[in-house]
């Protein structure tokens, strides 16, 4: 027979999968010999049993019957007995903890007639119909579905009556007649009356905390912190005792360090004469506990050392749950204590520093993604409070900023330029608004989901940036946008959260982040103990700038094409474009040469000794065209031909599908001359820099490959080119030539490929969207629902997709290698920088990691962790 039911005294800390963290938590205090109110606990594994019969099933209501008789031969009281009766509670608890998600009913076994008997074996009636009308607001409103409100109204109404401050005003006669009013609310209800039977009450409320495990907040918390669906919930039955009996009881919750601030000093807040409810619920202020030492020094002492003793044995930083009964102290709860980033980051150190953990062990107690909100400025606090929320999109890249509203890349450019802090609010954005873009302390779209254009250009640029803010409807006509009623004029001020996806009206103050302290420390050690190299995406100085302060290991992506979109650039770029022969396209590119060797020439230069891949040119030529008849008569005018010219010329380059069409190295097969022209650029920058004393080793990326012919064919072109270039110099350069992987095709044949190819970069955001056959641009519209409904783990774009689009990179990975066996091997897409994402290339064999400035130190922890986790196993 399977055990359903363990008494706390036989699990123990390391039976969190069937315990839940309360459970096994609860068991080792009691292994501990700590003051824990003694009880029992239903498994996991009943849970999931539940989940697929909604029944409790006959094997475990016997175990549950012999847990509650020995449960009453512990404690002296009878389950059920109407004249020494046994009080329980029932408390949720999964593997990993869920604050406050799940269900909680105190006080199980009260009624009419139990309620007077509390009252007169404790002398103290009042406390007797406290604890009742308690049980019959959280039952009625866990177990039956009763609105909170419900409940609260009555007292409040009783209150307001009388003049009453807090509940504890309310006589014995009030809560006797709260208690028939709360009885009254049951029989209104479509449930009918409260349930008379302790054992009724058991069942129920045990039910009721199974069913709690797919409630919505329990869904959107997991949802939202990565944690599997099929864990469930263990039920944690234990015997009451009572901080509301008086002024010698009360209830509180204690951190064994400040969660705020790391600091090393008991922390924690207490509420005399109260249940625990009272304290996490904020129905009345608490104190800070260090009253107890003042009111009650045995017991913070007694409290103060359980803290010691506890972080000691757990080696972390706890969150305890106490109450004091009659002046004893008890336990009712312990586990790792939630803190905030910079606590995270302060603790981990700390507890290296004191001998309780290892650096790799501190490592894995930091959530890389956490880091995020360490890098990047932050709205002070006080101000912001003093601000409504206007409207939530997406959170597409972290940060706090605040700017004066723009709705084109020219007025932004033009308001940036004159001095302004400027906010770009688009529909969308396009390649083309890069410029506005650049300048732009955040970047907002009411349309677009985390990997859209603007998502990925603002994380790129460590710009803070909201998308999808659907409640936005932007008039660029009007030079104005609204949400509701509320217009936005061209020039109003707004602050953009990019960590909540928030958005305010008016300015707020921020304060900047660096990489300093503890922080600093925590990344040295990740980098001594990843296998993974971490690159950045850079497409300027000033990224690749932001991204070596972080400590990037190079740079794994330039995209060429965004130097392209300054306007003397996309003037000659345009030229080359609408230029009918090649001999036409030369002036142009020969411009163009200029700019790019002069912007390769100071990428270089930044990097010293450090890597730098550079992609050559990607994206469908369209996209350097104008699309509307003012832009098409401006440029039409700037490069001397006429407007039915220009359209028509734009019309022929127009593709059913630009993402599967003209572009990548397919643009270098039918327009060699450009790829020649790049491929000089780099060359140029590579031997001034040489002249100067500084070596460098180019690494060339080839888009969009899809075969070994194909890569061959464009191989040659880069390589003639570079051989040409040194034909007449008496030096040697140490160049490479790789693909980006982002063909489902090139992965299948990927031996093949690697014959014409020095390394690999996976693109995943093409690899992705060719696998499930998604345009990222517009996954917004339904990838949410696919997430909600469990179609989906994940976004495939912001998580890689391991079953699909990560076995082909797993083929790729291995067929390359026995080509080549020591290709190196990266990726540059947007799942660079996400930890769950590392954690498998880790696994499959990658050699980096390529990602935006400000995920690098995200990255960096992430590969640590991998690394750590990979070797442990």
């Amino acid at each position: 027979m399977t055990q359903l039911v363990y008494n706390f005294a036989e699990g123990n800390m390391n039976m969190r999968d069937l315990l839940g963290g309360k459970g096994a938590n609860l068991a080792e205090m009691t292994r501990l010999g700590l003051p824990v109110p003694q009880g029992f606990t239903l498994t996991t594994t009943a849970c999931h049993d539940y989940q697929e019969t909604h029944q409790l099933s006959a094997e475990l209501l016997q175990q549950v019957d012999r847990a509650l008789e020995q449960l009453s031969e512990t404690s002296g009281k009878r389950f059920e007995d109407e004249q020494n009766p046994l009080l329980i509670s029932v408390r949720s608890g999964a593997a990993i903890s869920m604050p406050g998600m799940m269900d909680t009913i105190l006080n199980i076994g009260l009624n009419d007639k139990t309620v007077a008997v509390l009252a007169k074996l404790t002398a103290n009636e009042r406390f007797a119909y406290d604890s009742y009308r308690r049980l019959l607001a959280m039952f009625g409103n866990v177990v039956y579905g009763i609105a909170e409100d419900a409940f609260d109204q009555i007292l409040t109404d009783i209150k307001t009556q009388k003049g009453y401050q807090s509940d504890l005003d309310l006589t014995t006669e009030d809560l006797k007649t709260v208690v028939v009013e709360f009885k009254q609310i049951y029989r209104h209800s479509d449930q009918g009356e409260f349930p008379q039977k302790p054992k009724d009450q058991l069942l129920a409320a045990i039910r009721a905390v199974f069913e709690s495990w797919d409630n919505q907040r329990a869904r959107i918390y997991r949802r939202e912190n990565q944690i599997s669906e099929d864990l469930g919930t263990a039920v944690n039955v234990q015997e009451m005792v009572f901080g509301n009996a008086g002024a010698d009881c009360g209830t509180g919750v204690a951190f064994t360090r400040n969660p705020a601030t790391g600091e090393n000093k008991l922390f924690g807040e207490y509420l005399q004469n109260a249940q625990g409810e009272d304290v996490v619920a904020g129905i009345r202020t608490p104190q800070s506990v260090e009253v107890l030492a003042t009111e009650v020094p045995q017991l913070y002492d007694q409290l103060h050392t359980i803290a010691h003793t506890l972080e000691q044995h757990y080696r972390d930083m706890q969150d305890l749950e106490f109450t004091i009964e009659h002046g004893k102290m008890f336990l009712l709860q312990a586990r790792d204590g939630k803190r905030t980033p910079a606590a995270a980051v302060k603790i981990a150190i700390d507890l290296v520093d004191e001998g309780l953990l290892s650096k790799q062990e501190a490592i894995l107690k930091v959530k890389p993604e956490s880091l995020t909100a360490l890098l990047h400025p932050e709205f002070d606090s006080q101000m912001m409070a003093e601000h409504a929320v206007l409207t939530t999109g997406l959170p597409a890249s972290p940060g706090a900023a605040t700017g004066q509203v723009y709705f084109t890349a020219a007025t932004a450019k033009q308001a940036s330029d004159e001095g302004h802090r400027v906010i770009l609010v688009r529909q969308d954005t396009s390649p083309e608004d890069i410029e506005g873009m650049i300048v732009s302390q955040a970047i907002v779209t009411s349309r677009g989901g985390m990997t859209s254009h603007a998502a990925v250009v603002a994380r790129g640029m460590g710009a803070t940036g909201v998308v999808g803010a659907s409640e936005l409807n932007v008039n660029y006509a009007k030079k104005q946008a609204s949400v509701g009623e509320q217009v936005i004029e061209e020039g109003d001020w707004i602050s953009v959260d990019g960590t909540t996806g928030n958005l305010y009206l008016g300015p707020i103050e921020t304060t900047p982040a660096t990489i300093k302290g503890d922080l600093s420390i925590l990344l040295e050690w990740a980098k001594e103990f990843a296998k993974l190299g971490v690159y950045t995406n850079a497409d300027t100085p000033r990224d690749f700038q932001k991204a070596l302060e972080f400590d990037a290991d190079g740079i794994g992506l330039t995209r060429t094409e965004h130097m392209f979109f300054k306007p003397e650039r996309l003037l000659q770029m345009r030229r080359v474009i609408l230029a009918k022969t090649a001999d036409q396209r030369a002036e142009p590119l020969s411009h163009l040469l200029e700019m790019q060797q002069a912007d390769f020439y100071e990428i270089y230069k930044l990097a010293g000794d450090k890597e730098v891949t550079i992609r050559l040119l990607d994206p469908p030529l369209h996209e350097f065209l104008p699309h509307d008849a003012a832009e098409i008569q401006e440029v039409a005018t700037q490069i001397g031909v006429s407007v039915d010219y220009l359209t028509t010329r734009i019309d022929s380059l127009k593709e059913s599908n630009p993402m599967l069409g003209h572009r990548g190295d397919r643009l270098a097969v039918t327009f060699p001359d450009i790829y020649q022209m790049q491929v000089k650029a780099i060359m140029t920058a590579v031997l001034r820099l040489s002249d100067e004393g500084q070596i460098v080793h180019p690494h060339i990326m080839i888009p969009l490959t899809d075969s070994q012919a194909e890569m061959g064919w464009v191989r040659k072109l880069v390589t003639d080119q570079i051989a040409e270039m040194l034909a007449d110099r008496d030096i040697t350069v140490d160049y490479t030539v790789g693909t980006m992987m982002e063909m489902p095709r090139a992965c299948v044949t990927a031996n093949q490929v690697a014959k014409e190819s020095d390394f690999f970069s996976f693109g995943t955001n093409d690899l992705t969207q060719l696998t499930f056959g998604y345009s990222r641009d517009d996954v917004g519209s339904f990838m949410p629902e696919y997430i909600k409904k469990g179609i989906l783990p994940a976004d495939p774009f912001q998580t890689v997709d391991v079953e699909g689009v990560g076995e082909l990179m797993k083929m790729a990975v291995n067929r390359g290698r026995l080509t080549k066996p020591d290709l190196p091997i990266g990726v540059c897409g947007e799942v660079g920088g996400d930890p769950a994402s590392i954690n498998f290339f880790e696994q499959i064999g990658v050699t980096y990691v390529s990602c935006s400035p400000f995920r690098v130190p995200v990255a960096r922890l992430a590969a640590a962790q991998a690394h750590i986790l990979q070797t442990a196993n």
